[in-house]
């Protein structure tokens, strides 16, 4: 661990449970790179990801943005594509835009969105992708007619979050330089949407942990409650 890391972990009881107020009080301080870094919370749930009705995906919109400038390629055809280009999408494109990222590994963007009717080619470019979490999807709402609002969406901070294969969530829900109390709101957002989205079939305790960090600062346990 370097010598900055180390400074950081002084800081932090690793034996408390810290109250949302308190971690991110200390997330900020924590935070000494030399670059803005990113905030990410961190929760392991108490759900089975393996059985379809125990999954837990969906978006929020952060109230404080994401600090960060996203980059939206709209896939789609006439009008909606006139739309996509008035709403401020960074790149428009039908077909074209298909071929680029199939033939030279284009994924020069952030979000991708698209409509309904462009689902079955863009479907060819599922294995590119969706590795990187950039396949487009109605349940991120990324899969959707209308596209002006989408745009708006994403560019205002809205995120995703989902099960992994182990049962954990990971969302970002900043920068250091938000400070305490806009990453507070934002971490507030996240954790309303997340225990909302609580399968009905799970059973026991639902938020087995929660943490939040840095890009390069040490995690921060989180004593957050359902309720």
């Amino acid at each position: 661990m370097s010598k900055r890391y180390n400074e950081s972990a002084k800081l932090i009881d690793k034996t408390k449970a810290y109250s949302a107020d308190e971690a991110v009080k200390l997330v900020v301080d924590t935070a000494k790179a030399k670059f803005d870094e990113s905030i990410e919370l961190h929760l392991r749930l108490g759900v089975d990801g393996r059985n379809a009705d125990q999954q837990v995906r969906g978006v929020v919109i952060l109230p404080e943005g994401t600090g960060k400038n996203v980059r939206v390629l709209v896939i789609a055809k006439g009008d909606k594509a006139d739309e996509a280009k008035n709403a401020g999408a960074d790149v428009v494109g039908d077909d074209d835009i298909i071929k680029k990222i199939m033939t030279e590994n284009w994924l020069d963007f952030d979000v991708c969105i698209t409509t309904p009717d462009m689902m079955g080619a863009i479907g060819r470019c599922a294995r590119i992708l969706g590795p990187k979490g950039l396949m487009p999807n109605p349940k991120s709402g990324t899969v959707t007619t209308d596209v002006a609002k989408a745009i708006k969406d994403v560019k205002a901070g809205k995120v995703e979050y989902r099960l992994d294969k182990n049962n954990n969530v990971h969302v970002i829900i900043g920068k250091a330089s938000f400070g305490a109390d806009r990453l507070l709101s934002n971490l507030k957002a996240v954790m309303s949407a997340i225990i909302k989205a609580k399968p009905s079939s799970a059973k026991g305790t639902y938020l087995k942990s929660v943490y939040i960090a840095s890009t390069m600062g040490p995690s921060i346990k989180i004593n957050y409650t359902e309720n």
